[in-house]
């Protein structure tokens, strides 16, 4: 059986390295390319001899065009301008792109929507399967709790992450405002600072920290007067989002155009 070939992007980030390394570990497809921006000290080398291992007979490249062309799949975990960039290039060569980067705006979201007219996309701001399933019971108790109850998201990173709220923080706040049937940009308060006044009745709160090596931590915060419901996701290793990432790949194979997320590949 023929094994889809995936390009990783960004391979020299902790993110590439891993989703190479899972592709590597699978049976079911082919690293079938590497890639980095222009100028970056890994390009021309063997990506197994940049990683500290032994080769793999395969050359870190920045020519993106070449390389998606003769791929089934490219995974993108890299930044809002380079994923908007590929996402032409996957929509040319009708290959699937599975989007992690985080921090795209409005105006990158449309370019994405574009490109997906003529090729499947799949984007999460978060690819493990616990995380998704968190996003689904928040739709689910928004929906079933009044106004009366407040929400708060709370999410905690490292110290190298330059976004915030994290896109899954901001993935569980769009899932609150869907069981809530209202607009999420009209309930989302993004950061409070000094004399902020008293909380907006049905309002979205968020908090974000950052230090240290934390992987990813999220709570979404239902409070009542005399009672709190809190759910909660930790995540303590970076695999489970290259696994989730690798799953997505292969699940948009059969897929035609289309815009899909991580609940379409996981069937929930």
């Amino acid at each position: 059986m023929h094994k889809p070939g995936i390009v990783v992007a960004g391979v020299s980030g902790r993110m590439g390295r891993m989703l190479a390394q899972a592709v590597l570990e699978s049976d079911a497809c082919r690293l079938a390319g590497a890639l980095e921006r222009a100028g970056h000290p890994w390009v021309g080398q063997d990506l197994g001899t940049a990683m500290g291992g032994a080769a793999l007979g395969l050359a870190v490249s920045d020519d993106a065009v070449a390389t998606i062309a003769q791929a089934q799949a490219l995974i993108d975990f890299t930044s809002p301008a380079a994923t908007v960039a590929y996402a032409e290039l996957t929509a040319q060569a009708r290959a699937v792109h599975v989007i992690g980067t985080t921090g795209l705006d409005a105006h990158d979201l449309r370019r994405i929507a574009a490109a997906a007219r003529h090729a499947p996309i799949i984007r999460a701001g978060n690819m493990s399967l616990g995380v998704n399933l968190l996003v689904g019971l928040t739709r689910r108790v928004a929906a079933a709790l009044g106004e009366d109850w407040d929400i708060e998201i709370v999410e905690a990173h490292h110290r190298h992450k330059v976004d915030a709220p994290s896109g899954t923080a901001l993935m569980l706040g769009e899932a609150a405002a869907e069981g809530r049937r209202a607009p999420f940009e009209t309930l989302r308060v993004p950061a409070r600072e000094g004399i902020t006044g008293a909380r907006v009745p049905g309002s979205i709160g968020f908090s974000a920290i950052r230090g240290g090596d934390i992987v990813g931590e999220h709570d979404v915060i239902f409070a009542a007067e005399g009672e709190r419901v809190v759910l909660r996701h930790l995540a303590t290793d970076r695999t489970i989002f290259a696994r989730g990432a690798l799953r997505a790949a292969l699940w948009g194979q059969d897929k035609g155009p289309g815009e899909y997320d991580m609940a379409d590949v996981l069937g929930l």
